[in-house]
């Protein structure tokens, strides 16, 4: 029983980690603003994913490849984003 709630816990997890930055990536695409959005979260965020997914690929743990990979992409995606909207902006 301990092996399928920590395997629950583990993919309950990845998915909601997965979506943390999902709100606000459509929150920017809505209003077209960027204000109030700190990109150091981000550039952080998008780092720290990297090197948990270096780290996911060591020890061979499915969801936290599944998690970190997903981090990135939406880190990078909103950098992108972010910068888009901001030079639009000025």
């Amino acid at each position: 029983m301990t092996f399928e709630l920590s395997q629950l816990l583990g993919w309950a997890a990845t998915i909601l980690f997965s979506l943390m930055l999902i709100p606000q990536i459509i929150k920017t695409i809505k209003l077209k603003d960027t204000k109030g959005v700190s990109i150091s979260l981000f550039i952080v965020y998008l780092v720290a994913n990297i090197i948990a997914l270096a780290y996911a690929l060591l020890i061979d743990q499915n969801p936290l490849k599944i998690k970190y990979s997903i981090g990135i992409s939406t880190a990078a995606f909103y950098i992108v984003l972010f910068v888009y909207y901001y030079s639009r902006q000025k």
